[in-house]
């Protein structure tokens, strides 16, 4: 029988006056559960015309640990006007995605238990508070639910790495590593972690050596301290990860390098004498490029220094490169430390017929994928810009006996697509990509840091200079505006660190082949341009990647991609977010060598050998082969002649229909009438609230005010789009609400206030106005703080009912 006054209550308080003890009585300590405040996402980004605004995160009441970082359970709470199971059905969607297996709901009278190991019936039943089940109760059904017998338990309860800042891994991390750890206590020996790229691999990669080093007495109780060997293809991927995310190493950690490798030093006509840089044994983590310990010469392989058996864990960074591989070199590395648990990871596992992730490390222990990553908010959601020129679109063909600019013939055939920077070079081609940059970055932001992915070094090189010509104001100011950064161009790869540095302003344009496409981290990348023709699904994932993390603090919220050939119709396949599916085949002469050591050509410092256009050959094994013949054709008259802009919807797609016709279709399919709009319109608390409305229902109405009339309110753009109605502009709604006399209404500094109001309408819309924020900038500010200026109408709310009554007569319907 429910207490008479407990109807009265809000659910913030049955929490606390009958859940809470509830947990209590069953013996949690209160340090063993996280209550209402544990928001395990950050919120989505919903892109709102040229800014970002945040929804609500996802947040559980209560998160009820074994220990921290080790949720066995969660409880979802409602008021007492609610069933005791209302709210089960978010609830098993918060644990499922936390990895829990035990889901409790309740409004203050009673619990109802649902049970997701399957180890019980029934599988959800009502208890009563005192019923609720002991710590030891739960923790014995996650461990059955886990499998996990008592021996492992000192391996996977390891604790995390703390730095004291008071940090906890986000959910994803968590899980990764604590799946990794269960697998390892139960002697798995390959293992593989797919994580999107900007999701914290290398984070996790820390905590997961952090807690195996912790654990290693009981792994291996007679060897004594666990050595590891981590692997990566980037220098800068060693780098930046020795400095940050492995920080807690510092002292403990030692970076491999060729300087370690055997060298040969002549003495004399008939003496010589090897010299050799021996590595020091005695660290504890050793950081390592493939490249830098293997060679083709015995003497080269320097992780022979080490003894087979001397490392017990090697992670695998960005593992979809070679290491893939059955013959390539980076796979004799793991070989030779076959006995030591290994550790794949990637954003983007590679399976092909020839090449399979899965084939070596297994099937993943964990997936978070970048559908996952930008609906938690944990990831810059993106625009697709997709532009078509003539000659991409139609091709070309030469004249009858037409040379190219060396006199060359031109042999007469239809140029497509596939041949157009390839067999063909049309220089005013590369101008008018590179005037639609710059003509896009002029009407945003001319220094949002830009990657143009372009074909090869030589095509990354031209775009450089057309980008240069079109910038000719800002290079002056600082020449590395535009840079090609490439693996030929040492001053280019200099500049690689103050590229993805969010303090350096220099270089904002990058042009590069495949040197930026992995590993980089280019937080405050607001632009990737597709300029050049991706088959890989792999290379797709990993240049879009580059633009996915978010940096609020530097308006970086979500970020574009200006697509020139069409290669974002990756999106469309069924594959591109999901978990991989194992393809690996053996090819009919059962030789894999070189179709896997031609996948990445890399230096002994882990930046590609790229082709740098300087003559007719190229050095490559195996001996000098001719570079393909170009035909270099200027003149030829390229437009753009369709542009269409594509947005990540609802369900996380892109919107395949041009903006405006999708959003006419779903308008009429929600409001079928103009008057129904009106109505859900004016009914609205707040325009924003309504905005907001439209676009958790999947009608950008706002970012397509943003292409097509910026001048004018997304009101009217709706209106006009949906229902034919004549689109009046902000300033239009302005000078109308000052000709009816309305600001009469208020004196003195009210008038001021509303009258910047309604300048600030003109300038940024209605949405600007909802936030107390904006009377931090003038004109507001001269009048005084904040406080002071919402004083001047008696009170915050009376504030807030002057702004809505400016906001319903700029929306009148006479208007």
């Amino acid at each position: 029988m429910s207490d008479p006054d407990k109807s009265q209550l809000t659910e913030a308080e049955i929490r606390t006056r009958y859940i809470t003890p509830a947990l209590t009585t069953a013996g949690w300590p209160t340090d063993s559960f996280r209550e209402e405040f544990y928001y395990f996402s950050a919120g989505r980004i919903q892109v709102v015309g040229k800014k970002g605004v945040r929804k609500k995160p996802k947040k559980v009441d209560y998160l009820l640990e074994w220990k921290p970082n080790l949720p066995i359970a969660v409880v979802e709470a409602k008021d007492n006007n609610h069933e005791p199971g209302d709210g089960m059905g978010q609830a098993l969607e918060y644990a499922e995605q936390l990895d829990v297996p035990s889901v409790f709901t309740s409004n203050g009278d009673s619990f109802v238990w649902h049970d997701r190991t399957g180890l019980r019936s029934p599988v959800e039943e009502e208890i009563q508070l005192d019923q609720f089940p002991s710590r030891a109760v739960l923790w014995d059904l996650y461990k059955q639910w886990k499998g996990i017998s008592d021996e492992e338990v000192p391996v996977i309860s390891t604790d995390f790495y703390d730095d004291g800042s008071g940090r906890r891994p986000r959910y994803y991390q968590r899980i990764a590593v604590n799946r990794t750890m269960e697998a390892i206590a139960a002697g798995q020996r390959r293992l593989l972690l797919i994580m999107a790229t900007g999701t914290g691999k290398t984070y996790t990669a820390a905590q997961v050596i952090w807690r195996f080093m912790q654990a290693f007495k009981t792994i291996n109780p007679t060897k004594g301290q666990a050595r590891v060997l981590f692997l990566a293809d980037r220098n800068i991927l060693i780098d930046q990860t020795m400095m940050n995310d492995f920080s807690m190493f510092k002292g403990r950690m030692a970076k491999l390098s060729s300087s370690h490798r055997t060298i040969t030093k002549v003495m004399s006509a008939d003496e010589s004498g090897e010299y050799t840089k021996a590595v020091d044994k005695s660290f504890e983590v050793y950081m390592s490029l493939y490249q830098a310990v293997t060679g083709t010469e015995e003497v080269d392989n320097v992780y022979k220094q080490f003894s087979p058996d001397f490392f017990d864990l090697v992670i695998v960074d960005e593992c979809h490169r070679g290491s893939a591989g059955e013959n390539s070199a980076w796979r004799r590395i793991l070989e030779y430390f076959g006995s030591a648990v290994q550790l794949g990871m990637t954003a983007t596992p590679r399976e092909t017929k020839e090449v399979s992730n899965i084939e070596y490390f297994g099937e993943p222990l964990y997936t978070y994928s970048l559908k996952q990553g930008i609906d938690d908010g944990f990831l810059a959601p993106y625009k697709v810009i997709r532009v078509a020129t003539n000659v991409d679109t139609f091709g070309w063909r030469p004249a009858e006996g037409q040379q190219d600019d060396k006199g060359q013939l031109i042999p007469d055939k239809q140029y497509t697509e596939a041949d157009i920077g390839n067999e063909l070079i049309l220089p005013e081609l590369d101008k008018a990509v590179a005037q639609r940059i710059t003509d896009y970055l002029r009407d945003t932001d001319r220094f949002a840091k830009t990657i143009v992915f372009c074909d090869d070094v030589p095509h990354a090189n031209r775009m450089r200079r057309a980008l240069v010509n079109l910038n000719e104001d800002e290079v002056r100011n600082d020449s590395r505006y535009v840079m090609r950064i490439t693996g030929d161009d040492q001053a280019g790869k200099q500049e690689v660190d103050n590229f993805i540095d969010p303090e350096s302003p220099y270089p904002v344009i990058a042009t590069t082949s495949k040197l930026l496409a992995t590993g980089v981290d280019a937080q405050t990348c607001k632009l990737i341009v597709m300029n050049s023709r991706v088959e890989s699904l792999t290379d797709f994932k990993q240049m879009i990647g580059r633009g996915t993390r978010v940096r609020e603090d530097y308006g970086k919220w979500f970020f574009v991609i200006l697509d020139f050939k069409n290669v974002t119709r990756h999106f469309a396949d069924p594959t591109f977010d999901g978990e991989p599916v194992k393809v690996y085949e053996m090819p009919l002469d059962g030789d894999m060598g070189d179709a896997v050591n031609n996948l990445d050509d890399v230096d002994e410092r882990g930046d590609e050998d790229e082709e740098d256009g300087s003559d007719e050959w190229i050095e490559r094994p195996g001996g000098r082969k001719p570079r393909r013949k170009r035909y270099v054709v200027s003149g030829i008259p390229v437009s753009i002649i369709d542009e269409q802009v594509q947005m990540v919807g609802a369900d996380g797609k892109l919107l395949a229909a041009k903006l405006k016709d999708f959003v006419h279709a779903k308008l009429l399919e929600q409001y079928p009438t103009r008057e129904a709009f009106t109505e859900a319109w004016t009914a609205a608390a707040k325009p924003s609230d309504f905005l907001d409305q439209l676009a958790n229902s999947g009608i950008p109405v706002e970012d397509l005010a943003d292409q097509i009339a910026p001048e004018m309110d997304p009101y009217d753009v709706a209106l006009n789009v949906g229902y034919g109605k004549t689109a009046l502009t902000r300033q239009q709604r302005a000078e109308h609400v000052k000709a009816s006399g309305y600001l009469a209404r208020y004196q003195g500094q009210m008038r001021m206030v509303v009258d910047g109001l309604i300048a600030k309408y003109v300038e940024g819309g209605a949405r600007p106005l909802d936030d107390v924020r904006i009377l931090l900038v003038e004109p507001f500010s001269s009048i005084g703080r904040p406080l002071e200026t919402i004083g001047l109408f008696g009170s915050r709310a009376s504030y807030f009912t002057a702004v809505r009554e400016l906001q319903q007569t700029l929306y009148q319907e006479e208007l």
